[in-house]
């Protein structure tokens, strides 16, 4: 089939990369160990102080490391894992009795951002206690 000059097919045109394949140079090497540290987990542990808010029962332990790599997510298991709860029982969670943070919420992040003296709290509740 017969290609029309200045056509989408055309092959006059040539496309340029800001780098040809095999050749990389620093910005690939660059590139490379960003993403290799990407992929590598966080060790460092983040302390969790648990805290009941209205009737929900209280641990006999409120102070846990949690790897800070982990979800949010992970510490909501955690938790209904300490107390016992199913999957369906009511369970809401609060960072420093303010918001629920999302489940895909880093550790790290969330301590990062809201530690109190060194400690990321969560509040429980079987209620909606905050918006």
């Amino acid at each position: 089939m017969a290609q029309v000059p200045g056509s989408p097919e055309d092959t006059g045109r040539q496309t340029s990369l800001p780098w040809t394949p095999g050749e990389g140079g620093e910005n690939a090497l660059e590139a490379l160990q960003a993403l290799e540290a990407y992929k590598k987990k966080d060790p460092s542990k983040v302390v969790v102080r648990f805290k009941a808010v209205g009737n929900a029962p209280i641990m006999k332990t409120n102070f846990y490391k949690i790897t800070a790599a982990n979800r949010f997510q992970a510490v909501i298991q955690f938790l209904r894992k300490e107390l016992g709860w199913k999957a369906g029982d009511p369970l809401f969670t609060y960072i420093n009795l303010a918001f629920s943070p999302a489940p895909d919420d880093t550790v790290s992040n969330l301590y990062k951002s809201f530690a109190t003296e060194g400690h990321l709290i969560v509040n429980y509740s079987t209620t909606a206690a905050w918006g």
